[in-house]
This record gives structure tokens, sequence and C-alpha cells, in this order.
């Protein structure tokens, strides 16, 4: 369920306009057309489409977006009060594609603390050799991507539901890449010409299940770590591309209960945004509406030995784009 937007005098996000999905208490949910000062205009009205979704309109984003920039500018009666309304997750993608491994510091404070308890090296050691690695990962450009499941989308401001057999349920604040028309063996050069806009994701993983220990020749299950119901909290809002100015130099900030524990820049990133779109594009087609997660910088919870747990409140914020308010809600085992 989602919950009221929190009023705020500042700017909610960069640009002159996001796009985000919302309802009145009650009502069905409509693509919105938001603007900075808490407008909403809801788009099947203003553009005649009683069934229209923001997938359905990211399938037209080049054709739709400069109707959108008029309509921001124009004077309406039927502008809606921002607080008065439900906001859900932006959009229902179809296909979500997340990166590991894709901060530097981050890979190396989990590889850490991930040792055996027999690693004869020292800690410096241990991060002297995975920075090592890094730097050759990316001279070999491969970054490591996987896939979710659009079932683990939620709402920004929706209760996040811990499952009882998550033994360590651990958060990941990433930015998150929206993509606006099919893409398949696409350059880097024109990666981001697939790009609609970005909003906020926190793709949370159960650390205690990330690696099959019946079967280490495996190696990863990333079904089982990251894809129970509403492990990934997204939005609250899609700003346009070109309201972002360089998605490379942006900060991911996550706090918990208040506490500052995520506070990095996407520099840190060891792929950015384009080769990231143009990584997967080689394999799999991305369609309009996808989400490509970027990874998550340092200091999540096994860095801090402190995991989630009920009552456990989050905030997220990346630069421009908003922010998430989130409450850890334990599963009712009966």
């Amino acid at each position: 369920m989602s919950v009221k937007s929190a009023a705020t005098s500042a700017p909610l996000f960069a640009g002159p306009l996001a796009i985000g999905t919302l309802s009145a208490p009650g009502g069905a949910a409509f693509p919105g057309l938001v603007v900075p000062d808490g407008r909403v205009l809801d788009l099947r009205t203003a553009l005649g489409e009683p069934a229209l979704t923001a997938l359905a309109l990211l399938e037209r984003w080049d054709e739709e977006l400069p109707r959108l920039r008029r309509l921001a500018d124009e004077p309406a009666d039927d502008w809606l009060p921002l607080d008065d309304l439900f906001v859900h997750a932006p959009v229902q993608p179809r296909q979500i594609f997340q990166s590991g491994a894709n901060y530097r510091q981050h890979v190396i404070d989990l590889e850490v603390a991930h040792r055996s308890p027999d690693d004869p090296r020292t800690v410096e050691e241990a991060r002297a050799e995975i920075a090592a690695i890094m730097d050759r990962r990316a001279a070999e450009d491969l970054p490591y991507v996987f896939i979710g499941l659009p079932t683990t989308i939620t709402g920004p401001y929706d209760d996040v539901v811990l499952p009882s057999w998550a033994k360590k349920p651990d958060w990941e604040l990433e930015l998150a890449a929206v993509i606006s028309r099919p893409a398949h063996r696409v350059a880097v050069e024109e990666a981001l010409e697939y790009v609609a806009g970005y909003t906020i994701a926190n793709d949370l993983t159960d650390r205690a299940t990330v690696f099959r220990r019946d079967m280490p020749a495996i190696g990863t299950d990333w079904l089982r770590c990251k894809n129970a119901p509403g492990f990934t909290p997204l939005g609250p809002w899609i700003v346009p591309a070109g309201s972002v100015a360089d998605p490379s130099d942006l900060r991911v900030t996550l706090k918990l209960n208040g506490e500052t524990m995520q506070d990095e820049s996407t520099k840190d990133m060891i792929f950015g945004v384009a080769r990231m779109v143009s990584y997967i594009s080689q394999t799999a087609q991305l369609l309009p509406g996808d989400l490509v997660l970027t990874g998550s910088p340092a200091g999540n919870g096994m860095h801090w030995g402190r995991l989630l747990r009920d009552g456990d409140v989050m905030d997220g914020s990346v630069t421009g784009l908003g922010a998430q308010h989130t409450r850890c809600v334990a599963e009712d085992a009966s």
C-alpha cells in the first residue's frame, strides 16, 4: 500500500517535470505529470486516453516528451495537489536488469566482509588484491549483470516486508535508468539515446542466501536473495534524462533510522550507464519501461555489521531524483 507524499517546500526533483504513477484515495492508479512545486496533471485526461499507463507513455516517449513539456508550462484548472494523492512505483517494468559489483569501494568492502575465517591475508592485502581485480574488470569491459523479477517492485513510501526466511536482509540504494525504446546491440556512444530518464531503486538483498552453500560450485542464488515481493522500492519519479546533467556525478545517500549509512558519488561506478545499457543490449533486447539498476555504493549493512530488522526506517535519495521513505515490517510467520 502506498502512503501520502510528505509535503515539502523544496523542489521535488531537478528540471521542469517528472512522471509518476499516483492515485486518489480509493481511486485507480494513473500516470501523472508532476511539476516541482507539487502539482500533478492526470495524463489520462490531458492526453485523452482513459486507459493510459506510464509504461504505454514510455513506449512512445520520444513522441510524447515535447507534449509533456508544453503541458508542464500551460495553466490548467485540473492540476491536482500532490499531497492529496498516493504515490506508487512510477512504472511497472517488464524486465529488470541488475548490476552487481559496480562500485569499487562497495565491492572491496563486501569481499572483505565475506572472507573465510581461515583466509591467510590481512585486511590490507585482501583490499589490494580485490582492487586489482576491479581494475582488470574495468579494462576488460565486463560488467556483471543479472535479472530480477517485476514482482519485486513496490512504491517509494510503501512498507517493506522482511520475509521470515531472510536472516540477513540488507539495503542497496541505486541509480536506475529507465529505457525509452527497444535497444538491441547498441554502441556505447549511442546507448544514452535509449534512456528516457532516471529514478531511484533500493535493491534489497538477503545476504544469507546470496551463495549456495549446498552447491558452492553453482555460485550465487539471485532468485532467492533478491526476489521477494516488495524487495525493490522504486521511485518516486522518473526524471527525464535531459534534466540530469551527468548521471556519473550524482550523490546516492541512504539513512537508516536517521543515521547516514550510504553517501557516495556515482563517480565510483566502474561501469557508467552508457556502458551498462550497451553491454546488456549485446545479449538481450531492452524494452521501453525496463529498468537498468546500476549497482550500489559502499555502506551496506554487511559493512556496518547491522542488517535490517522490524521497525527500521530507510530514507534514500539521489541528487535531483527525489527521495524514498520506507519502513521495514517483519513478515507475520503465523
